[in-house]
């Protein structure tokens, strides 16, 4: 069996983390509660996210604390963020994860559809950071970690809303380290490669479409959400003390 790295600095750490219900969020929430962080999540999906907290606890870890509520009400957001930090502490790891790939043809997409896929991808993310940093700045200290993708890196068709939006996660994650450095909160990114969620498989994984991605990535395997779980603990973590304004690729060397 694999061993993994333990990070004191994460151990009772108040820990949010976005979109945490299935997928990538879920695995980062269980890493977090592996590590002895206090996590709580915020998600729209109440099925999947009580199935998850039942998961983590039932495996001996400290309960995680679902959030019910929809990232694109940003009062809603605000609301959860402030029942975190009442119930957990003041939040000083915040890891934006949120997001649907739903593919979209350019010819279909209509100003109402666009704004919703902004605001399902990239906006919560900026309110997220924003309601969070007073706490990280009197605590002396915290760390954001926004999740981007390499879609946009690698130029993939069928979802321009999407794209866009992950595009902007590495301009939103410079601007936002520069502006809290100061305050010693740190910003990073990470943009994951094709991940074998159960959406993914169950939606788009074919064959033609393996056959692609073992082509394109440097590994000849496919990548697993517990993978990505781990590249944000580090960057959660005090080990990535120095380590700020960065876009960390994870993809097995697909781009």
């Amino acid at each position: 069996m694999a061993a993994y790295a333990t990070y004191p600095s994460l151990k009772g750490r108040s820990v949010l983390v976005t979109g945490g219900g299935s997928g990538i969020g879920a695995a980062i929430v269980a890493a977090f509660a592996e590590q002895g962080s206090r996590v709580a999540f915020i998600d729209f999906d109440r099925d999947a996210s009580e199935a998850t907290v039942a998961e983590i606890e039932g495996r001996g870890f400290v309960k995680p604390l679902f959030l019910e509520a929809d990232l694109r009400d940003i009062e809603a957001l605000r609301g959860a963020v402030r029942q975190a930090a009442e119930t957990n502490g003041p939040i000083t790891a915040l890891i934006n994860n949120a997001a649907r790939d739903d593919r979209h043809r350019l010819e279909d997409v209509t100003p109402e559809y666009w704004d919703d896929r902004q605001a399902m991808n990239i906006r919560h993310q900026f309110f997220a950071a924003q309601a969070v940093y007073p706490m990280m700045k009197e605590a002396g200290g915290g760390s954001i970690v926004n999740m981007g993708s390499v879609s946009w890196m690698v130029g993939q068709g069928g979802m321009p809303g999407y794209t866009t939006a992950k595009s902007a996660v590495m301009g939103l994650t410079r601007g936002l380290a520069r502006d809290m450095g100061p305050d010693n909160v740190r910003v990073n990114s990470v943009a994951p490669g094709w991940i074998m969620t159960r959406r993914q498989i169950d939606m788009w994984l074919n064959e033609e479409s393996e056959k692609e991605l073992m082509q394109r990535q440097c590994l000849k395997r496919k990548l697993q959400p517990d993978e990505i779980a781990r590249v944000v603990l580090f960057f959660a973590s005090d080990d990535s003390g120095c380590m700020t304004n960065q876009t960390y690729v994870a993809d097995g060397g697909w781009v």
